[in-house]
Parts: C-alpha cells; structure tokens; sequence
C-alpha cells in the first residue's frame, strides 16, 4: 500500500483519492466501497476505469485511514485486491456518498473476473416458489455468475456485456440501484421478465420455450436423446451417462474413439461407489471454480462389477473418471429430477477443435451429432472451455486452466517486457504479459485447422482488449516448422521474435509459478512426447540445469529412431518395435506389438529401420511409455493423445506396487545418458514367463521414478543444486508423479511441481515469456 503525505486539513477534515488495483471489476466492489463509505460516515464518489476502481473519499482522519485498510482487507468474496494507492486532495465540504459513471477514458488494465459457480443464495432463490427469480435459468448477483465470458470491453458495466441487450424491468432496475441489495450493481441482473430466454429445438418439432423447454429438455435426455445445450463459455454435449447405447451413439457421432468423457454429476451423492472422493477432491468440486476433477474410480480394477461397469462406456480403460458439478442455474435445473442425475457433459466440439459457442454455428455444425438443442439468446463473447484438475499427494495439479481461473493474472517473479507467448501446437494456451503479470488465455485447441487460429486471433485481440499490453516481444516454440509460431509471425510481425525452447520453456514456467526468481539454477526434470532439440532432435526425456537465462544438458534418455513421425504416436507398436531394434533384441512372433502390426508394414518398418528412412532420433520419455504400454499388451493404437500412458497407468494401479526395472546409466561427453535397453530385456523376459501387463506396468514406472532420482542425485553432485523441478504432460501421471517426488524428497531435494498451470503444453507460455522478456534480463535486450 502506498500512501501519501498528509493533506491540509479545513474544518478537522481530509479529502483522498484512493485508486484500487486487481479484481475490482464484477465482484460487487462500488457497492462495497459504498457501504463502507457510509458505515465511516465518509463523503465522496467511486467509479470504475480501465484501471480499476477510483474513490474519492472525505472525512475525519481515523476514519480515512481506516477505509484505506479495510478496502483491501474487508474485499467482497470475489474480489482480488493487488495494490491500494492513496494521495491527498484538498477537501471540498462534500457530503454525501454516490456511484458515478464509469469512465471509458485511460488505460485499461484492470482484471476481469472469471465466471464463477452459482452462489448458495440464488440457489436458494431458485428453488423457493415464492421467489419471483424461483426456476430463473440466468439467476445471479454480485457473487456469482458469468463475467469474462459476457464481456465485451472496459470498465465493466452492463453496456460493456452482452447483458447490453435485455434492458432491466423495473424490478430488477430497482434492485440494482438499491445500495441494500445483494445485487446492487450487479452487472448481469435479470429475472423471467427481462433476462435471456430459454428455448429447445427439436428438428421436424415446434420450438419450445422457457419451462416448457426445459422440461422436454429432461424428457429427451431421459429417453436417450444427446442434446446440445449452450452454458455460459460454449455448447456441451449432454447424454444420460448411465444410458450405454446413447453414451455410445455420441462416441460415434462425435467420432471420440476411446478417449473419456466427462461427466456432471447432479450432487456428490450421484459418485457414491463410482468414484474416491476425499476432502481436497470435495472441496475443488464445490468451490467457486467447479472445474472438471480427476477421480480415481472405486474399485481394484476399472471393469469390476456394479456401478463402474455401468459407466464403463463413459472412459473405457481409463483409471479415472472426469466429473464436475452443476456450476450455472441451467445445469442445476436440467440435472434436477425426474431427469437423470448423471450427464456426459463434453464440449460440443470435433476433437482438437475449438469449443461451439455461436449459435448459427452450432444448428450447423452440431446438426449431425445431436437430437436437439437447449439453447438460450444471451451472446457468449468469449468461449471458455471447462478447467480440468486433478489431486497429487494432496495437492491441485492443473491439466487444463480454463472456466473459473481465466483471465485472472498469475504474478510474475521478476517484471518482464509486453509480450506475446504463443505457447505451442498442442492444447494451445497463449498469455500477454506486462511487469509483473501475465494473462494466460483459456484452452485454444490444436493449432492444426483454420477454425483453432481463427479462435487463437479472436483470443489474443480480446484479451489485448482487457489487459491493455500490447507486445514488443513475440515469445515462440524454437520448432521451425510449428503452426503456432508462423501464425503469430504473420499476425505481429512488428514484435521482436525471440525462440525459447521447448523444455527449457517448460522448466520456466514450473520457475515462476513458484516465484523463483532466476537467480539460482534448478534441475529441470522435462518428460513428454515431442520437443524440438538444440541438436534438430526430437528431446522429450530431458534433465536440465536451467534458470531463465538458459540451460545445459545434463542427461537425457538415450536416443531411438522414431520411424515415421506421427505414425508412431498414434500406433505405439511402431515405438515398442523401434525401441527393440535399437536394443538389439528379436521381434518374436508372440510379443503383442508384433502381433499388432500388419506383416507388409512389419516388413517396411524393418527397411526403415535398418537404413534410417525417414527417423528422427528421439529422446521422448512419452514414447516409451508408449513402446512398453504396447510390449506390455496393453495398448497398440492410439485413439487420442497419450492413450497408450493413461492405459498403462491403469494396468500399473490395478497391479499394485512392484519392485521396479533397472535403467542403465552411462556418461557420453559428460551428458548422463538413461538406456531403455536393460528395461526392455528384463520386460521381454517377464512376458515371457507369463507375467501380466500390470505387473510389466507398475515396473517400469518404479524404474522410471528410480532413473529421475539417479539423474538428480548425480547433477546434484555435480552442480551442487538441490531444486528439482517436474514438468512436461508425462508428469500429469499421477502414480509416475507422486513417486518421484516422494523418492527425491526423501534424497534430500526439494521437488517443485506444477500448481496453476498445466505440466502440459498448456502451460508453455507462461515459460516462454519468462525466458524471452525479463526486462532486466539477455531475453529483454
């Protein structure tokens, strides 16, 4: 808090201007101010800018001085208060305390509020018959409901929303000029009489509305139908999760494969025996946020009987189920009885592609995968995919930051230029960043069709519109050929371009979320599928020494031919017979990856091999999870992104624990080289004796968390750094997680893991931009 020096006083009084940065905007924040004014007998105004929220307040001096305390400390529940700066004015004799209108002019760089979880009192409204908002769909007020997603500009206020387009009745306007009112200025206000409205549309049926909507709604979800229904970031799909054939007419409508659904649960009560569900799980499915959480389903095996062989068809094979709870007041009323009480509810989208959010576009586009649509007339602005999280060792591991976390800001340890990081092609999140805060946007998509960089430009232009940074630093994947990085070339070509590497990027980013600021090196411990090497390598198997200046190689895994780029991600018998090659051992007849693989492209694989045609070498960790998931029989073809791992750590659960491989270590120019070799003898040999895939499994991830406390041990004695940071999407394995950090801190390390943002690409920007644009740093020059 700054404060400044004492103004002259007339007649015992003060008069200060009291200008207060952070969350301030759609939390309610001039109604406190106004109140708080009045409890300290205070005069004056306050009114919103681009900048935050401006006060002038006068009075007595205790009482000014105790306003500039409590206006930080006494904040509304949504509300985050980052700085309070207050400098004196002369007093004028003012009495009385008013809201002022919103001044458009200045900077603009206050923090937008994410879309929060209806509040306990408007649910309280929407089931009391004598409530006049009683079975409101868009029921809210100034603690609850949509803000990023409805706005259209700064300050906030309802013109800047697309609530600009349903004027207030005179109830609703009373309220919101009614400083005693929950809903005094509450932005997105409505109820039946002016609110958006609520309509199905069944194709060959009339279009029903309100009530009428609602209830057919139920009804077609009850006798299987899948609908679309429109929230508040975008479309899901919605089918009744117990109803197998429906849950199987959407995978093959949506064209899923095997990859999981996710579900919405009507209360907690509907996970009984389906899923574990402890206090920290709890507490993420009814908070504010309501994200999607990772469970662990019930049970010794995911195909046991009862009710998790019911919902087998929801996530075949997948060692956890995906569920989140009702979070608008159209999910609470769809998912209230007769209805079912369990939905599938995932993103009305083609895989890879960015989340339906325009109407027009959702008749068309959802036409051949639905049976009807629960739409509404309320604009979504900006979509807003579901946030997924799940628990390690007791703590949030971010797989997705999206609804209920975007667009707040993440403080930065050091300040940094106004930049732009791309992020990369994968599950693509960019953020801006400006001094000490970076914007990091919501879940994009796949940076490989039109639709995903036409949402990437929408994206950036709207949060350039909120935050104000506009980059002179363009932050990019040092892969040549990356989507990401040639768009946003074409689209800042003004910027300097300043390539960070793709691990590198992602140690980073573990480094600032944990508020190091660079001054020390960590070991950086990089484990995923794909990652462009300094050598023109495929890295993914990674330990470096890293701050955000650079990095040096410590050790990685030994390099394997990856014979045919993307053939061998998605058919991991190419990656387990690649990786018997490269150890010299025979692709036997009753091992399942060779049984897998069709004999002429068996023969092919083989030339290619033999005479390196068209094989990058790879260091990739993900790839070997791949080539033992498929040695193990576990999984030979990969539907979706890292099917082969997410199987494979289910069969190591359902096992139990087991006495882990042996990786070889062998120096090569002073790199610490890891050798899959001995791993993939030993697994060969226990196939060989019978040995079931879930043993093969939970030894090699034993062996994997051994080989990482190997690699650090021997950097640690050679550089005397004891800081390990896990990153890279191999570590949102949990089981592979937690048994890392557990054997490092028991080394003595201490272990950093990723806590705000995803392990994932998902959270490379925030790397990217640490590294390219410090301001005081080689990055910034």
């Amino acid at each position: 808090m700054k404060v400044g020096q004492e103004a002259p006083s007339a007649a015992g009084l003060e008069r200060r201007r009291v200008a207060v940065r952070g969350v301030v905007q759609g939390v309610g924040f001039r109604p406190f101010v106004f109140a708080l004014a009045a409890e300290l007998g205070l005069a004056g105004t306050v009114t919103n800018t681009g900048e935050g929220v401006l006060a002038e307040i006068e009075g007595r001096t205790e009482a000014l001085e105790s306003f500039c305390r409590r206006v930080a400390g006494d904040a509304p529940p949504l509300a985050r208060v980052d700085a309070v700066e207050h400098v004196p004015l002369p007093p004028t004799g003012a009495t009385g305390f008013a809201i002022t209108p919103s001044r458009g002019d200045g900077p603009r760089r206050s923090l937008v509020p994410p879309d929060t979880a209806t509040c306990a009192d408007c649910l309280g409204e929407l089931a009391d018959p004598h409530d006049r908002r009683h079975r409101h769909p868009f029921i809210s007020c100034t603690n609850c409901g949509p803000r990023h997603t409805i706005v259209t500009g700064l300050p906030y206020d309802r013109a800047n929303t697309t609530m600009a387009d349903f004027p207030m009745c005179p109830d609703c306007a009373r309220e919101y000029t009614d400083p005693a009112d929950r809903r005094f200025h509450a932005q997105p206000v409505c109820c039946h009489a002016c609110g958006p409205e609520l309509s199905l549309v069944v194709p060959g049926d009339r279009t029903t509305r309100r009530e009428d909507a609602l209830d057919g709604a139920r009804r077609m979800l009850r006798d299987g139908a899948i609908l679309a229904v429109k929230g508040i970031g975008g479309y899901h799909l919605a089918c009744d999760a117990r109803n197998a054939p429906s849950v199987a007419r959407l995978r093959r409508r949506k064209r899923r494969g095997s990859k999981p659904f996710a579900l919405m649960a009507r209360d907690l009560t509907e996970l009984a025996g389906l899923v574990q569900v402890g206090p920290v799980e709890e507490e993420l499915l009814t908070g504010s946020a309501r994200p999607i959480v990772l469970l662990r389903r019930v049970g010794p095996k995911v195909s046991a009987p009862g009710p998790v062989a019911a919902l087998e068809a929801v996530a075949p094979r997948s060692p956890d189920l995906g569920v989140m709870l009702p979070y608008t007041p159209l999910h609470h009323l769809l998912l209230a009885p007769p209805g079912p009480g369990l939905l599938v509810m995932t993103s009305a989208n083609l895989s890879g592609e960015p989340i339906v959010t325009d109407d027009q576009d959702a008749f068309v586009r959802l036409a051949p995968l639905v049976d009807g649509w629960l739409t509404h007339d309320r604009t979504i602005h900006v979509p807003c995919e579901d946030s997924v999280v799940r628990v390690v060792d007791g703590e949030h591991l971010p797989v997705r930051r999206s609804r209920g976390h975007v667009p707040l800001p993440l403080p930065l340890p050091v300040p940094v230029r106004p930049v732009l990081a791309v992020g990369g092609d994968l599950k693509n999140t960019f953020a801006l960043a400006r001094d000490g805060y970076a914007w990091l946007s919501g879940h994009i998509g796949d940076m490989d069709d039109l639709a995903t960089l036409e949402a990437f430009d929408r994206g950036t232009a709207q949060l350039e519109a909120v935050t104000g940074v506009r980059p002179e630093v363009l932050a990019v994947d040092r892969h040549p050929d990356y989507r990401s990085a040639r768009h946003a070339r074409r689209s800042f070509g003004d910027a300097r371009v300043q390539p960070v590497q793709h691990h590198h990027a992602h140690i980073a980013a573990v480094m600032a979320e944990h508020g190091l600021d660079g001054s020390r090196p960590v070991i950086g411990v990089a484990f995923d599928g794909t990652g462009y090497g300094d050598d023109g390598a495929v890295w993914g198997g990674e330990v470096l020494l890293a701050d955000y200046d650079g990095f040096r190689r410590l050790g990685h895994l030994a390099y394997v031919p990856l014979p045919g780029g993307d053939a061998a991600v998605v058919r991991p018998y190419r990656m387990a017979l690649a990786h018997l090659w490269a150890a010299g051992l025979p692709w036997s007849a009753d091992l399942a990856p060779v049984r897998a693989c069709p004999r002429d492209e068996l023969a092919v694989l083989n030339t290619q091999l033999d005479r390196s045609l068209n094989c990058v070498p790879t260091s990739s960790m993900g790839r070997l999870f791949d080539a033992v998931s498929a040695l193990a029989g576990v999984c030979q073809l990969a539907e979706y992104e890292a099917q082969a791992a997410i199987e494979f750590e289910a069969a190591a659960l359902a096992h139990g624990p087991a006495e882990g491989y042996a990786f070889g270590l062998r120096r090569d120019g002073g790199v610490l080289l890891g050798e899959p070799e001995p791993v993939l003898a030993a697994v060969v040999a226990d196939l060989a004796r019978g040995a079931s895939g879930g043993l093969v499994a939970a030894r090699f991830h034993a062996a994997v968390a051994e080989l990482v406390r190997a690699q650090c041990r021997a950097a640690r004695d050679e550089q005397g750094t004891d800081t390990v940071a896990l990153t890279g999407g191999v570590f949102a394995n949990a089981l592979l997680s937690s048994a890392c950090a557990h054997g490092l801190r028991a080394d003595g390390f201490t272990v950093l893991r990723h806590r705000r943002v995803p392990p994932n690409d998902g959270g490379l920007a925030l790397g990217q931009l640490m590294v390219a644009a410090r301001a005081d740093g080689p990055g910034a020059g």
